[in-house]
C-alpha cells in the first residue's frame, strides 16, 4: 500500500476505485466497504484508493467537541495495509478544504486528480461543503463524468449498525469487549514508560507508568482491564499479559489520571520503551480502598482473573 499526505502527491490513475470518509477505527463496516472497494477495482483491472483526512473534520468544525479518535495515524496506516488497500491519501482537513462544494469535489478532485471510474460508497454516506453530497447526488454525476457508483448497506451485528460513534461510547463507558466485537480486533493505546511513584513496588504489583503521545487518542474508561502487552518489535504471538489500571489512585489521593500496567511474571526496567497495550476484558471499575491492604487484596483478585481470561496459572 502506498501512502500520500496530500492530494497533490498523487499521480492520477487510468482506473481508480475510490472510497472517501474518515474510517476511524478501520472497524467491521469499513473493512465490508473496503473489501467491496478491492473487488471492485479488480473487476475494472485498476487500483483501489481511499481518500481520507487528518484531522477528523469534526476537529476543525467542531473543536469545542474535543472529539477523541479510536486510533492514531500510525495504528490506522497499518489497519488500513492488512485490507489490500493499493492507495491512502491521508489529506489535510481544514476550515478553507471544508467549503468544497460537492461537485467540485467529485470532479476536481475524485474524477481529475484521482482518476475515478468507480466510487464505493457507505451507507448513507455524505461529502462536500455541508454534507450537501449525497448517493443521489453521485448518480447524477456518474454519467456526466465517467464514473459508476456502487453502495454498501449498512453492517449490523445483533441488529446494531457499527460506527465509530458507538465504539467511542463503548470504550469511553469501559465495556471493552463490546468495542473490541464492533472493531473486529483489539483496541490498542501506545505509549512511552516514564517514571511514577512506585506506589505498585510497596504492595507487590509493580507497575509500567505508560504516557501517551497522541492527545487526540480515546482512552478507556476509569478501571482495571486484562491486557496484552507488545514491546518495540514484537509480534501478537510474543505479547506479555497483564493488567492494566486507569484512574486517578483515589486509595492514595490521587487527582490526576495514569495508565498504569502490571506485566505478569517479569521484572525488567522498561523506561524510555514504548509499549503497546491491547484491551482484551474489562474487569472491573476503579474503586477506591480503606488502605494498601485492602487495595492489594482485591489486586490479587483482579489478577486471577485477568489470568483466567488468557488461560494461564
Amino acid at each position: 500500500m502506498k501512502v500520500y499526505y496530500s492530494i497533490d502527491d498523487f499521480q492520477k490513475l487510468e482506473k481508480a476505485a475510490v472510497t472517501t470518509g474518515t474510517f476511524d477505527g478501520v472497524h467491521l463496516g469499513h473493512r465490508k466497504i473496503l473489501a467491496q472497494l478491492n473487488q471492485s477495482a479488480k473487476n475494472i483491472d485498476g487500483e483501489s484508493v481511499l481518500l481520507t483526512f487528518f484531522p477528523h473534520p469534526r476537529m476543525v468544525l467542531q473543536p469545542d467537541l474535543d472529539l477523541k479518535l479510536l486510533n492514531s495515524q500510525k495504528e490506522k496506516i497499518e489497519l488500513l495495509k492488512s485490507t489490500g488497500l493499493d492507495h491512502l491519501i491521508i489529506h489535510p482537513f481544514t476550515a478553507e478544504f471544508s467549503r468544497t462544494s460537492s461537485l467540485d469535489f467529485v470532479r476536481n478532485i475524485l474524477v481529475n486528480q484521482i482518476g475515478a471510474k468507480k466510487l464505493v460508497i457507505g451507507y448513507d454516506h455524505h461529502f462536500g461543503r455541508n454534507r450537501e453530497g449525497s448517493f443521489e447526488h453521485l448518480k447524477e454525476f456518474g454519467p456526466l463524468y465517467g464514473f459508476e457508483v456502487e453502495e454498501i448497506s449498512a453492517q449490523d451485528i445483533d441488529d446494531t449498525t457499527v460506527s465509530s460513534t458507538k465504539i467511542r461510547k463503548a470504550i469511553s463507558e469501559g465495556t471493552i469487549e463490546i468495542a473490541n466485537q464492533y472493531l473486529d480486533y483489539e483496541f490498542p493505546l501506545s505509549g512511552k514508560v516514564v517514571p511514577g511513584e512506585k506506589i505498585g513496588h510497596t504492595i507487590g504489583f509493580p507497575t509500567a507508568n505508560i504516557v501517551v503521545g497522541d492527545s487526540y487518542k480515546i482512552i478507556p474508561a476509569n478501571g482495571v482491564y486484562a491486557v496484552r502487552v507488545l514491546f518495540p518489535n514484537e509480534t501478537e504471538k510474543e505479547a506479555a499479559f497483564g493488567m492494566c489500571n486507569i484512574g486517578i489512585r483515589p486509595t492514595f489521593g490521587g487527582k490526576f489520571q495514569t495508565i498504569e500496567v502490571h506485566i505478569f511474571d517479569f521484572e525488567e526496567n522498561l523506561y524510555g520503551q514504548q509499549l503497546e497495550i491491547r484491551f482484551v476484558k474489562s474487569l472491573r471499575k476503579e474503586m477506591k480502598f480503606e488502605g494498601p491492604e485492602a487495595l492489594k487484596k482485591q489486586l490479587f483478585e483482579d489478577e486471577k482473573a485477568a489470568r483466567r481470561t488468557f488461560n494461564l496459572r
